[in-house]
């Protein structure tokens, strides 16, 4: 399958620009999509169920949220994909005007299907292991070459995800931009495995394609959602680098950077798949978004980004701030009457303190997730605008050092 564009697939209101190059890979550009524009690199925030956990999408836009992130195997078993569509996608459903994403659930059925909540195996230690289950949990989820069966979380019913019900799912849902159904594997699965793997990926990747161009030409009456292609493949050069240059070819709109990596190679892996794929495609890479994370993988070709770490951790308590990130539980904060940040310009530090913050988490006051998460939100958003920023200007590595050094100083 070609790169060639399907004369088929009309592709009006979606497109990318690279506008410009700094050090390294690093890049700055504009992805257009039918629901506005996100000048890249840009920090997308989780919204899993079609809201970021305790914010109104108004807050999150005004906070400088680009675009929106929600998710498909959530939203497929509550409220129903049907649901979505019938409100008149996702954005309609829950008021936000902007962009929005969705990923293909594919992370979800491999990480709640084998008994973990939020994440994988994601550290190569101990001996290799092609059958990662969580201690004390049963296996929900059962992987074969056409797809994915698995048990819901929430009530043990049977599912069945294809990569052609990913996409009929995922056109439902109306998101702008789409991923493709992918096999996640873990660090601690074998090399032969991981092979096998890469090909049931690209294969699911090939279906994919098939089936979003014939649901394009089926929907005409929606607008064009974009289609990126999942990049696997672990640590290993070789298959990452083999991943991106098959994905890459194929009839898609964007890339996504996904899978098992060790923090401290997130930025040489990245940029393995970066020197393969495509210059005028826009990459996303998946689920990071710790300042460090942030600059190698930008500084590697990365363009946006998403991660639920912000809110989440706001909602126990841990708040970002330009000196690294503390916790505003702690004792120190009882009579803080100071913002959380005095340089961050968002609601919250506007016009509350950590003592308060302190109050509201103490005494298990849902504003304090609210008033949180949007810090947290902002702190990111406007970093990697700032980044954007210094890209602009040539001086993306000093802004780097500069930021970094600050931040984990007293580490």
């Amino acid at each position: 399958m070609s790169g060639v564009s399907n004369p088929h697939n009309d592709r009006t209101g979606f497109g990318f620009e690279v506008r410009t190059r700094g050090d390294g890979l690093a890049r700055t550009g504009t992805i257009t999509t039918p629901h506005g524009q996100i000048q890249t690199p840009a920090f997308i925030p989780v919204g899993t169920k079609a809201t970021v956990k305790t914010v109104v999408p108004e807050a999150m836009k005004d906070l400088g949220a680009q675009a929106i992130l929600a998710n498909a195997y959530h939203l497929y078993l509550q409220p129903g994909s049907d649901i979505v569509d019938e409100a008149g996608g996702l954005g309609a459903f829950m008021n936000w005007p902007g962009p929005t994403f969705t990923d293909s659930g594919g992370f979800q059925v491999m990480s709640l299907g084998v008994g973990f909540k939020k994440v994988l195996a994601m550290e190569a230690k101990g001996v290799a292991n092609d059958d990662v289950i969580a201690e004390g949990k049963d296996r929900l989820a059962h992987v074969d070459d056409d797809g994915v069966t698995f048990k819901s979380h929430l009530d043990g019913s049977r599912h069945r995800f294809t990569p052609e019900i990913s996409m009929q799912i995922q056109h439902q849902l109306g998101a702008d931009i789409i991923f493709a159904f992918d096999e996640l594997t873990t660090l601690m699965n074998t090399r032969g495995y991981q092979e096998r793997s890469l090909a049931r990926t690209q294969a699911w990747a090939e279906r994919c394609v098939v089936e979003h161009q014939r649901l394009t030409a089926e929907r005409r009456h929606r607008p064009y959602q974009a289609l990126f292609g999942v990049l696997q493949g672990a640590q290993y050069e070789d298959l990452r680098r083999k991943a991106a240059r098959e994905i890459g070819a194929l009839d898609v709109d964007g890339i996504g950077i996904g899978g098992a990596l060790e923090k401290e190679n997130l930025g040489t892996i990245v940029g393995w798949v970066c020197e393969e794929l495509p210059e005028d495609k826009p990459r996303h890479l998946l689920g990071i978004s710790e300042p460090d994370d942030l600059f190698a993988a930008i500084g590697s070709g990365a363009d946006t980004f998403d991660c639920v770490s912000p809110s989440r951790v706001a909602r126990n308590a841990a708040l970002y701030t330009r000196d690294g990130r503390f916790n505003v539980n702690t004792a120190v904060n009882r009579r803080a009457f100071t913002p959380i940040d005095d340089e961050c310009d968002c609601y919250t530090c506007a016009n509350y303190t950590r003592a308060y913050l302190h109050h509201l988490f103490k005494s298990k006051e849902m504003l304090g997730f609210t008033l949180g998460t949007i810090h947290n939100e902002r702190f990111i958003v406007r970093l990697v605008d700032d980044i954007r920023e210094s890209i602009e200007q040539g001086r993306f590595a000093e802004f780097r050092d500069e930021v970094l050094g600050r931040y984990y100083a007293g580490r």
